[in-house]
């Protein structure tokens, strides 16, 4: 598992409604491109969406299931792609006069899964360092 922990100006209000956003996913998630499908019941848990990863014109198919949402607090979803399935939880703690953000993810199971450790976790912690500055960022938009 790789974590990646961020501070940021944002409420903990306003993480959460990027997050409770399935929309808004390729906003702030580095290598979505596109989301097709959201559950409307989303983000609880064994809601879906369904997304594209990549670029255009090569977009694969994606897809997240909630796992655990505790509402302001925490999300955890399991993700299928053509690499393989991984279980990311995205944390919320309250830290004055903002939040501290914490991402957790690895890869568990398919050929992504074969990739050694180390250097999963290179990738999976440069990744996430940008996927959290850009939830920051669109949380810290949304602060009056």
């Amino acid at each position: 598992m790789v974590t990646v922990r961020r501070a940021t100006t944002a409420g903990a209000d306003a993480v959460w409604a990027v997050l409770a956003d399935g929309w808004r996913l390729p906003a702030w998630v580095v290598g979505a491109a596109r989301v097709a499908a959201v559950d409307r019941t989303w983000p609880v848990a064994g809601a879906e969406l369904r997304y594209g990863i990549g670029g255009w014109p090569l977009v694969l198919p994606g897809s997240a299931e909630g796992t655990a949402c505790r509402p302001g607090r925490e999300l955890a979803l399991h993700g299928r792609t053509p690499f393989g399935g991984v279980d990311v939880r995205v944390q919320i703690d309250d830290a004055p006069p903002g939040c501290v953000l914490e991402i957790t993810e690895d890869v568990v199971s398919g050929p992504a899964h074969l990739v050694p450790a180390r250097v999963r976790a290179a990738a999976i912690g440069a990744r996430n360092v940008e996927t959290l500055r850009r939830l920051a960022l669109l949380a810290e938009a949304a602060t009056p």
